[in-house]
């Protein structure tokens, strides 16, 4: 059996060897037992449908959180020679869905978000497919999403029973035992088997710098920002800071540009078509950048915000250097930082105010936005009771304090940061300190850093007609060849 899957992986992928985890995956998958890997970030963990798809010659639905994160994958499946592969999201025209659904059985990968399978017509369609495979990538979301502003998280379980309890697999690159947990328990997938690899990147070296004040801070940032060198992230919690620093940082001869939700999807596309092609140096992103981005030569992600808690700030610092090459993941830290994430768990939930008053007014829901109200209207669309949001709110305002302050433990502490991060995890640390560990055995040397391809402002932003052919490329009809 062994053999026959790598033969099938030099056949069918073109690789010599699996990645960490990949066969341990497939080979649970093929003994038909649910899982939920989670596999280290930059291990190749869509190879794991991928195969399963190819082996059994039958059609897997991903559940995907991302609409930039489907259609990079979409892409990269084509562009591997799959065609009948599509993603099924809000970005499809009225006739382009059409399409999709009256074709749903030409095609072998099917990408769709949580809130489209809530669809009653999209749900019929898939229910008479043959499923080989039932997939929810970047599974944490179920866990830290679905109790914050997408709910539709929560109905997984209940709609792969709908599909008739299809194979499942659950993939994550962070999942502590309680994130673990949320994922098998609304799944519904009880004898799972779970497949866990420790979160550590041997080759990303760990730092933190404190600061008295956004002054202090801001004055560190763009002295750095001399010294490094190759492609970089830098994260936000403000999409106006992001804003800020970069025309601060073009200032400075850095080619650079942001992203977040606030960007269509067409300026998104471009904005990670340049980074993914080196036309640009630096993303100032916030949280909504860089889940699959398949870029290997990252060498550093800078947080200039805390982020909300140890799992996304793997996550996030997971981006960094897939090539295996040294990079650095270095967190800047100010007081205001902790208020600011104190005040975004607050606003981004609802209420007790507000939940009984839309409970008893939820046609006026129609009429307001916000992150809390939109979650308020999926909840109660999904069926919750304003007894049960305002339990359900409660419970994650603590689980977020609490990681949060997690995060705050990581920042402050004396011990090293790549035994902190383990232990949170509950993973085995390295039993030797390596080389090149974290700021609590020395300063990192930038020098390091250097990238043959790296220029300053080398570069020419995409041309109009350069832009049109890739759009072309990416909006174009969903032909079956």
């Amino acid at each position: 059996m062994e053999l026959e899957l790598e033969r099938f992986l030099q056949q069918n992928f073109g690789y010599e060897a699996f990645k960490l985890g990949q066969k341990e995956t497939i080979t649970s998958l093929l003994e038909h037992k649910d899982t939920l890997a989670i596999l280290p970030t930059g291990t190749g963990k869509s190879l794991c449908y991928q195969f399963i798809g190819q082996y059994l010659n039958k059609p897997v639905l991903i559940v995907s959180p991302l609409i930039s994160l489907m259609q990079d994958q979409v892409e990269q499946l084509r562009y591997q020679g799959q065609k009948a592969t599509v993603a099924l999201n809000s970005s499809l025209s009225y006739s382009e869905k059409r399409f999709v659904l009256n074709n749903l059985t030409q095609f072998k990968y099917i990408y769709i978000s949580p809130e489209m399978l809530s669809s009653n017509e999209v749900l019929g369609r898939l229910q008479a497919l043959d499923l080989g495979l039932f997939v929810v990538d970047e599974a944490h979301c179920i866990s830290k999403w679905g109790p914050d502003f997408r709910p539709d998280y929560l109905n997984l379980g209940r709609i792969r029973h709908f599909l008739g309890d299809p194979l499942t697999l659950a993939l994550t690159a962070t999942a502590t035992e309680n994130v673990a947990q949320d994922i098998i328990k609304e799944l519904d997938i009880k004898q799972a088997e779970l497949i866990r690899y420790p979160v550590d990147r041997p080759n990303i070296f760990l730092a933190v710098e404190k600061f008295t004040d956004q002054a202090q801070k801001d004055e560190y940032l763009f002295s750095i920002m001399q010294k490094l060198h190759g492609a970089g992230i830098i994260y936000f919690s403000s999409k106006k800071q992001a804003e800020k620093i970069k025309q601060q940082l073009i200032a400075q001869k850095i080619s650079t540009a942001v992203y977040h939700a606030d960007l269509s999807l067409t300026e998104r596309f471009l904005v990670q078509q340049q980074f993914l092609t080196g036309q640009l140096d630096v993303i100032c992103a916030t949280s909504a950048f860089g889940m699959g981005i398949n870029k290997a030569d990252v060498r550093y992600v800078i947080h200039y915000h805390m982020p909300n808690d140890l799992e996304d700030y793997v996550q996030e610092i997971g981006r960094c250097s897939r090539d295996g090459a040294l990079g650095v993941a270095l967190l800047l830290y100010e007081p205001q930082d902790l208020k600011r994430q104190e005040f975004i768990i607050q606003k981004s939930l609802p209420d007790r105010q507000q939940i009984n008053y839309f409970a008893k007014q939820k046609a006026l829901l129609e009429n307001f936005s916000g992150e809390e109200l939109e979650l308020l209207k999926r909840l109660f669309a999904n069926g919750y009771s304003a007894t049960q949001i305002l339990e359900l709110v409660q419970i994650r305002q603590k689980k977020r304090t609490k990681a949060l302050f997690k995060l705050l433990e990581y920042i402050e502490t004396k011990e090293c940061r790549r035994q902190f991060i383990a232990t949170y995890f509950k993973d085995q640390a390295p039993k030797h300190r390596i080389k090149n560990c974290c700021d609590r055995d020395e300063p990192f040397d930038f020098s390091q850093l250097k990238s043959k391809n790296h220029k300053i402002l080398k570069k020419e932003s995409l041309k109009t007609s350069d832009y049109q052919k890739i759009l072309a490329k990416l909006f174009k009809d969903y032909e079956l060849k």
